[in-house]
């Protein structure tokens, strides 16, 4: 198992039309062949900036999940909320 961390920055005008998208389609993320977990967090200090924390049971299923249908519609429906670059870390949890 392994963790994907992935920080995204919005413009703040956009952050209710995401919390929808992703209120939504966290169901069938969730259901996506090998996601155990999908979280989201909203940075403390900083209002724009979230953090989806996602556990994988292989690095495969990650894969697939972003080569799906599913990733491809929530991200082009999000990607254009972005007020900077997205970061994404894959880790181990120990």
């Amino acid at each position: 198992m392994f963790v994907r961390i992935v920080k995204l920055s919005f413009h703040q005008k956009h952050i209710p039309t995401f919390l929808e998208i992703f209120e939504k389609k966290k169901q069938f993320i969730r259901a996506s062949k090998g996601c155990t977990l999908l979280e989201l967090y909203q940075d403390k200090n900083n209002p724009d900036i979230f953090f989806t924390y996602s556990h994988w049971n292989e690095e495969s299923d990650l894969e697939n999940y972003r080569k799906s249908a599913l990733f491809k519609d929530v991200w082009a429906k999000t990607k254009v909320f972005f007020n900077d670059k997205p970061l994404a870390w894959s880790v181990d949890k120990k």
